[in-house]
Parts: structure tokens; C-alpha cells; sequence
């Protein structure tokens, strides 16, 4: 029945912050982006290398997420790259904090946590070389 997932959405608070850190910093391309002003607020679709995507969206005031990341619901977005340790350093040459290297226990392949502006947590975990 499911193929594969189509997008994540993401609510921020700073809509410039938030689109210069997946744009520029992850470097996600735009495919789309509107300003809806019945709604105040912008919604970006970004796309990955292998079609997956984000939707970013903007609204006025939204609520603080619970807690981090234990929250009931989504914990994390992951991404796969090919280098967790060249990443790792990109990020924080552009500013980011990246949490240590971990090993997956159970695959052994490396992993990093990060987040974006408004503390979402993102991992990036390396792929099969």
C-alpha cells in the first residue's frame, strides 16, 4: 500500500531564518513557494536529491514544541548522506551546533544530531558506501 514518504512539514517561526538554513545551509531546492494572506503565512516546498520533500510553512505565534525530543509524535527527521563526518564539519563552518558522532548499535554505520532554527531535531545518517 505505502511506497514511500512524500513530504514532512515543518511549522516555523522565523520564515527568512528557517528558509536561508534549508536552502542555503542544507541545501534543499525550492519548487514551489506561496504567501497565503488569508492565512498570513508562507508555505515552501524544498526537495531532496531523491524526490523526497519538505514543506516549510510560517504562521503567526505558533506554540512552542513540548519537550525535546521525547515528545509524543514526531522525534526527528533523518537524512541520508554519503559522509557523516565531512557534514558534520560543513555544518559547523557554517555556524551549526552537531552533536558527537554516534554508531548505530545495530548497524554500525554513523550518525549526527543537529537542529534546525527553532530546535527541531535532524540526524543525518551515512548510507551504505
Amino acid at each position: 500500500m505505502l511506497k514511500n514518504i512524500h513530504h514532512a512539514a515543518i511549522i516555523c517561526s522565523d520564515y527568512a531564518v528557517s528558509k536561508l538554513f534549508y536552502t542555503d545551509i542544507l541545501g534543499l531546492r525550492i519548487i514551489d513557494e506561496n504567501y497565503r494572506a488569508e492565512r498570513d503565512s508562507y508555505k515552501l516546498d524544498l526537495v531532496l536529491p531523491d524526490g523526497g520533500q519538505i514543506e516549510l510553512f510560517s504562521f503567526p505565534n505558533p506554540p512552542q514544541r513540548s519537550s525535546r525530543p521525547e515528545a509524543c509524535g514526531l522525534r526527528h527527521l533523518a537524512f541520508c548522506v554519503d559522509d557523516v563526518l565531512a557534514c558534520k564539519s560543513y555544518l559547523e563552518s557554517r555556524g551549526v551546533a552537531v552533536e558527537d558522532v554516534r554508531i548505530d548499535e545495530f548497524t554500525g554505520r554513523r550518525f549526527v544530531f543537529f537542529a534546525d532554527p527553532d530546535g527541531l531535531p535532524l540526524e543525518l545518517y551515512e548510507s551504505v558506501a
